[in-house]
């Protein structure tokens, strides 16, 4: 399973990555024109914390995987799994069709789920864990920046 997991882990990160390389916009007309939150970090803070992101989170899922029982890398996976289809959806909502609104409620649902990730990150390495910790605080971000752009347009 120790393969296998890390092979997982590592499949569902490129999914990630692909995924809102495929959908996030941010060239576009309609981003531009959408009332933006004052707070909202500048453009090159998205370049360099979503390669951070996705470069840790494979690192930590692979400890995690090598490290844990069969038990916990499955469980560990499958909630990495929701997560990772959490932050999809806000990307594709949020780019596409634009439902602000369900965009914002995928996005806080996966910060939320990025929680128990994070615990068992700990569990299992504190190094990781406190490498994966940027992750949860941007995500917390991301959402509360989603929810302002939907509140704002």
């Amino acid at each position: 399973m120790k393969t296998a997991g890390s092979i997982i882990a590592i499949a569902l990160v490129f999914i990630y990555a692909i995924g809102s390389g495929i959908w996030v916009n941010t060239g576009d007309n309609w981003y531009r024109t959408l009332n933006a939150p004052s707070w909202q970090p500048p453009d090159f803070v998205f370049g360099i914390i979503w390669p951070y992101n996705f470069i840790v989170l494979a690192i930590a899922a692979v400890i995690v995987a090598n490290r844990s029982s069969d038990s916990t890398t499955l469980i560990f996976l499958s909630i990495m799994a929701l997560s990772i289809a959490a932050a999809l959806t806000w990307a594709y909502q949020f780019y596409r069709p634009h439902n602000l609104g369900i965009a914002t409620i995928a996005l806080a649902l996966c910060a939320a789920l990025t929680i128990p990730l994070l615990v068992v990150t700990a569990r299992t390495s504190i190094p990781a864990a406190i490498a994966l910790t940027p992750y949860q605080l941007w995500l917390i971000t991301a959402a509360a920046l989603s929810y302002s752009y939907m509140r704002g347009n």
